[in-house]
C-alpha cells in the first residue's frame, strides 16, 4: 500500500491546504499520515497554553478520525518551530518510519515563519532519509525509497511580499469538499481565535472561498487544491509525479498555459 505523509505547522493547516488531496488518495487505498509540528498552544485568546494545546490535540485527532488518517503527535510549540538539528532528526524518524511515496508540506515561503521553517525541516528530513550515518530521533532504519515532495499554496494564495503564487498542478477536490469542510469544523476552538486575531469572519467560509478561487484558476474544477513539485534531485527521478499517476487527469491537471504562451506556440 503506498503511503502519503503530510507535515504542516499547526493543527488545521492540513485541513485548509491538503485534506482534499489526502482524502482522494485515501479513497484510492493509500495509507495517509497526518502530522502538525506545533501543538497550537498559542491559538486562543481565552484559554491557557496548556489547555489550548490539549484542546487542539483532541480536535486534530477528531479530524483525523473523521477522514481515516493516522495522526502523529507534535514536537514543538507555536512560534518555536525552528530549523534545528533536533527537529530535523525527529522529522527524519517520521519519514523513515512511514516510507512515503508522497510528502506534502508548506511552500518555501509563506506568511508566517512557522510555515516556512516547517517546510525547511521537512525538505532536509526527507533528503536525509537514506543516509546511514545520519541518526534520527528516535533511531529508525534509513530508506532509499524514492519520494516526491509537493508544496502547497501559501495561505492567502500569495507570498509574504504579496506576490501572486500559482501552482504547477491542480487537484479536483469538489467531490470531497464537504468531507474536508467537516474535518476543518472539528477545529472548533479556532473560529473564535481567528475571528479575534486575523479578522476572519468564519474559517469555514474562508475555506470555501479559497478552494473555489483555486478551482477557478484551474479552468476545470469547482474546488481545487494546488501543488508544486520540489526539485527532484536527491528524491527521485525528474519525471516522477505520483499524484498525477494516482489521481489521473480527471482529478489532477497541470496549470493551464498563459494565453500569451499559447499564442506564441500557435504562431510557431
Amino acid at each position: 500500500m503506498p503511503a502519503v505523509l503530510a507535515v504542516f505547522a499547526h493543527p488545521d493547516d492540513i485541513e485548509f491546504r491538503a485534506a482534499g488531496t489526502l482524502l482522494l488518495l485515501r479513497d484510492r487505498g493509500w495509507d495517509v499520515h497526518y502530522s502538525n509540528l506545533s501543538n497550537g498552544d498559542l491559538g486562543s485568546a481565552a484559554l491557557s497554553r496548556t489547555v489550548t494545546a490539549k484542546t487542539r490535540a483532541h480536535e486534530a485527532q477528531a479530524s483525523c478520525r473523521s477522514m481515516g488518517f493516522q495522526w502523529h503527535p507534535p514536537i514543538a510549540s507555536d512560534l518555536c518551530i525552528f530549523y534545528t538539528e533536533a527537529n530535523i532528526r525527529r522529522v527524519a524518524a517520521l519519514v523513515r518510519s512511514v516510507q512515503p511515496t508522497v510528502v506534502l508540506t508548506h511552500p518555501p515561503l509563506d506568511y508566517m515563519e512557522d510555515h516556512t521553517e516547517t517546510c525547511r525541516i521537512v525538505v532536509t528530513a526527507a533528503f536525509s532519509r537514506g543516509m546511514p550515518n545520519y541518526l534520527s530521533i528516535p533511531a529508525r532504519k534509513p530508506t532509499l525509497q524514492p519520494l516526491t515532495l509537493y508544496h502547497s499554496l501559501p495561505h492567502g494564495l500569495q507570498g509574504p511580499l504579496r506576490q501572486p503564487v500559482r501552482p504547477e498542478l491542480f487537484v479536483n477536490t469538489a467531490s470531497v469538499h464537504s468531507r474536508k469542510r467537516t474535518a476543518l469544523s472539528a477545529h472548533a476552538s479556532q473560529k473564535e481565535w481567528l475571528d479575534v486575531s486575523q479578522g476572519i469572519e468564519s474559517y469555514l467560509i474562508a475555506l470555501d472561498e479559497g478552494d473555489t478561487q483555486v478551482g477557478q484558476w484551474s479552468g476545470h474544477f469547482a474546488q481545487a487544491e494546488g501543488w508544486t513539485r520540489h526539485l527532484h534531485l536527491g528524491f527521485g527521478a525528474e519525471s516522477d509525479n505520483p499524484l498525477q499517476e494516482a489521481l489521473g487527469t480527471s482529478l489532477c491537471r497541470p496549470a493551464p498555459r498563459p494565453k500569451a504562451t499559447q499564442r506564441r506556440r500557435a504562431l510557431g
